[in-house]
């Protein structure tokens, strides 16, 4: 059995194309527990990262004790990566889990029984509802809900208090997703699917770590690499990762120029005649202003611009406009990165100009960072209206009125719902005097962490957290919830293919803990949220009654669950939406038919100018006559906000580790993962060290306009003029600092900056300056298994886990995946 934290992709079994892709079960049980002791095995997904893996919970008396992947499961036949296996069920037993709620008492947080602490929340509501409106009301959510309890809260915000204040940390991780979606084809949801990596002849990652984001989604793509016909891969990163490494082109950008690649990249395809003319005449609109904008961008002047080589931008243009069948996937290197919409767009481009959408291996997957992040934004609850409707056609409004049953009035849509920025500067300004924060905590992961901290801790503003642990966040709460987790309550969530999962409840919650659905309800009725017709706006008993209602808020739309049940999810395999009766087993991929979602009645957005941000109106959006065409949206390059200088002389840029999971709330707690990448580091390239005079280990002071960072440094594979930081680590001893009193949170040196699309801070790009503050006492606590291996490994130690951190692996051969509800293994 393999060390699955030393080897962290497990066991080979190479397939070639167009066949299946073989069944490895990989399961972790409890020190001591074996298989026969086992009460019984409750089916769910995996939630540590955005990929969605169908897994079964062990439980032996009342309690979770291992998990096991679902070999039926066709998102990962089987597989399961170390976050999954360490740190599902064990990061939900930490000693120190919110069983009872708090409140601020005289200063302190103090238990309390759950009547007082609602009873607060709802005093205050009603208070501020009476004198000044429900605009004093914001929520900041996130992606670790299930879709029914992001549905009921999307009804509270829109239908019964009537505030627009609604985002999630979504907007912090996948809003670029969607709203490059939105822009291309009209509407949210991704065209491709995880299988258009088996019949695929070449991937190109754009800004997307996948060995470390989605390390189940990577071994399917390394066990075609080891096939008989490889496919060809292209990697976008400023770091040597692992995908760097089996890489036929790695293109090392500077952070901050995707936008000059992909102009780069498009334009080669005009200058070859890489175009299938017939789709882009038929299916398109958009492609003489696209050829217009890309003109300038010759090898050289991307080579100029990018810092890579001419030849390479040659290399990987041919890659993508002369393989039969490419996929693309996207992520947080283009997402949290200078005009994200506008480099996402043009990845759009590429597919569209090659007629590349709805076909086995061509597929576009605009990744998302989160487990349900999806049903976030599909149920509203992240900025967005329910099941893709659009916020200036008053139809959807009025459909969403009639299903509610409440005055169209009541539902805000005299603006753009308020993204997550906002919220945060209502905040400080005062208009925001309630915020509740749900499963999320942004005094660790929002930008400019200082500014978001005075945020939170402002008195006139009345912080609900609810969450399991007692976070940074929670700590600045007036009321703090204890909430049920991951095999602790019921509920369904789709992933970033559109695969639709259910997870049933395995154990009972910690003490007196409620899932995020029941608290939602208990609000609502203890607000006393009304119907038109009297009865109660959330009349649900449970989740499956939420279901049933997101069913028909979805009927007839993109997103249509209709042909979907909690029934027809159990046994089998997660199913892809559409569900309906047009597609009873779901569908793959969309746009096979080259019908897009862009006419005026069905788009979920009119667009954007991807430069300025501005709208484009209905008005405009008509006149354009797209009839069901896509949209080849293009931008003018522009360099980052914030570009190096003489005082800040290097380029900070942030992301994950393969061990850890966004601010650590359960990963630190499962004991493998936390000693694998136990605190903060930095890296920086060897012609960087040697140049400031640091060494492996050396302690460093990280500056830019906005804070400091004092953590280890790791001599890695970044590219020169650029220093990573990994997100994850915040501050466990005080407000501010790591365990020997300096600040190590990453965010303390980011920007309060966005895009002007979709409106997602730009975590790549900022200026900074590094000086050595001590001597090395040992090697950075970064892994050595991943892109943060060190430049010279010669007296680092290996990470590895140890005998307590093998898993199991069953290599049972090409057994197929089968349809939901025919079977389970």
């Amino acid at each position: 059995m393999p060390d699955r934290i030393a080897d962290v992709w497990g066991t080979r079994t190479p397939f070639p194309q167009g066949a299946l892709w073989p069944v490895r079960r990989d399961q972790k049980l409890a020190e001591g527990v074996d298989e026969a002791d086992v009460d019984r095995w409750v089916q769910s997904a995996c939630v540590l990262c955005s990929n969605g893996c169908g897994c079964d919970i062990a439980v032996k008396d009342g309690r979770m004790v291992g998990v096991r992947g679902r070999a039926v499961d066709t998102v990962n036949h089987g597989r399961l990566g170390p976050k999954g296996l360490f740190g599902s069920w064990q990061g939900m037993q930490g000693a120190d889990r919110l069983t009872r709620p708090l409140v601020r008492v005289d200063g302190e947080l103090v238990e309390t029984d759950w009547d007082t602490a609602m009873e607060r929340i709802v005093t205050r509501s009603t208070e501020l509802l009476d004198e000044k409106g429900p605009l004093t009301h914001g929520f900041y959510t996130s992606g670790q809900l299930f879709l029914e309890e992001y549905y009921a809260l999307a009804i509270i915000g829109k239908a019964g208090l009537g505030t627009p204040h609604m985002d999630g940390n979504t907007r912090l991780c996948t809003a670029t997703a969607a709203a490059a979606m939105k822009e291309s084809f009209g509407s949210d949801g991704q065209p491709g699917s995880y299988e258009d990596i088996d019949a695929c002849d070449a991937i190109v990652l754009y800004g997307h770590n996948m060995a470390e984001t989605q390390t189940v989604l990577w071994m399917r793509v390394l066990d075609r690499l080891a096939g008989p016909d490889r496919p060809l891969l292209v990697c976008v990163d400023p770091r040597e990762t692992e995908v760097a490494r089996h890489a036929d082109v790695h293109l090392p950008i500077r952070p901050g120029t995707n936008l000059a690649l992909m102009n780069g990249l498009v334009r080669e395809l005009f200058v070859h005649g890489w175009i299938d003319e017939d789709y882009v005449r038929d299916h398109t609109v958009g492609v003489d202003e696209l050829r217009r904008t890309v003109e300038p961008w010759t090898p050289e002047a991307v080579a100029e611009t990018c810092g890579v080589d001419a030849e390479d931008v040659r290399r990987a243009a041919r890659i993508i406009g002369t393989s039969e069948r490419v996929l693309s996937t996207v992520l947080q290197g283009f997402y949290q990165a200078s005009q994200a919409t506008a480099s996402s767009c043009q990845v759009n481009n590429l597919h569209l100009l090659r007629g590349m959408l709805g076909r086995p291996g061509c597929g576009v997957l605009q990744m998302n960072g989160q487990p349900t992040a999806q049903n976030a934004r599909e149920a509203g609850a992240d900025g967005d209206l329910p099941g893709f409707r659009n916020w200036e056609n008053p139809d959807h409004i009025a459909e969403l009125a009639a299903l509610w049953d409440v005055d169209v009035d009541t539902i805000p849509h005299w603006s753009p719902p308020t993204h997550a920025m906002q919220i945060f500067r209502y905040a400080e300004q005062g208009s925001i005097e309630l915020l509740w924060v749900s499963a999320t905590n942004p005094a660790v992961s929002m930008p400019q962490s200082e500014r978001i901290r005075g945020i939170l801790a402002k008195p006139e503003l009345f912080l609900v957290v609810q969450d399991l642990y007692l976070t940074e966040t929670a700590r600045y709460a007036d009321v703090v919830l204890p909430a049920a987790g991951w095999g602790e309550k019921q509920g369904a969530f789709t992933n970033v293919n559109r695969t639709v999962h259910l997870s049933d409840k395995a154990v009972e919650p910690p003490g007196e803990a409620r899932s995020d659905l029941d608290i939602f309800l208990d609000y609502a009725r203890r607000m006393d949220f009304r119907r038109n017709d009297g009865g109660p706006l959330l009349d649900w008993q449970g989740p499956e009654d939420g279901f049933r209602a997101w069913q028909e808020c979805t009927r007839g739309k993109l997103c249509d669950y209709t042909g979907l049940s909690y029934e027809r999810l159990r046994g089998g395999s997660g199913i892809p939406w559409p569900c309906n009766d047009e597609h009873p087993d779901g569908t793959v991929r969309l746009y096979a038919d080259a019908v897009f979602p862009t006419a005026v009645d069905r788009a979920e957005s009119y667009g954007h100018d991807l430069l300025t941000g501005a709208t484009v109106g209905p008005t405009a959006f008509s006149a354009k006559r797209l009839d069901g065409r896509a949209i080849l949206k293009s931008a003018a390059y522009h360099p980052p906000h914030e570009e190096p200088d003489d005082a800040y002389p290097l380029r900070y840029t942030t992301g994950r580790t393969v061990y850890q999971f966004h601010t650590r709330t359960k990963t630190r707690r499962a004991r493998q993962l936390q000693g694998a990448a136990p605190s903060a580091w930095v890296e920086i390239s060897r012609d960087d060290a040697s140049a400031l005079g640091i060494g492996e280990g050396d302690v460093v002071r990280v500056t830019s306009r906005r804070g400091e960072i004092v953590v280890p440094a790791r001599v890695g594979d970044v590219r020169p003029g650029t220093v990573f930081a990994p997100f994850h680590y915040g501050y466990f001893q005080d407000d501010r600092s790591g365990p020997d009193g300096h600040p190590t949170a990453a965010n303390e040196l980011t920007d309060t900056e966005w895009d002007p699309v979709s409106k997602q801070p730009l975590f790549k790009v900022a200026a900074v300056r590094v000086e050595k503050v001590s001597e090395a006492t040992g090697p950075a606590p970064a892994p050595t298994t991943t892109a943060s291996r060190p430049a010279d490994p010669v007296g680092v130690r290996p990470t590895v886990g140890g005998p307590e951190a093998e898993a199991a692996e069953d290599v049972t051969g090409e057994r197929p995946p089968v349809a939901a509800g025919q079977g389970a293994d």
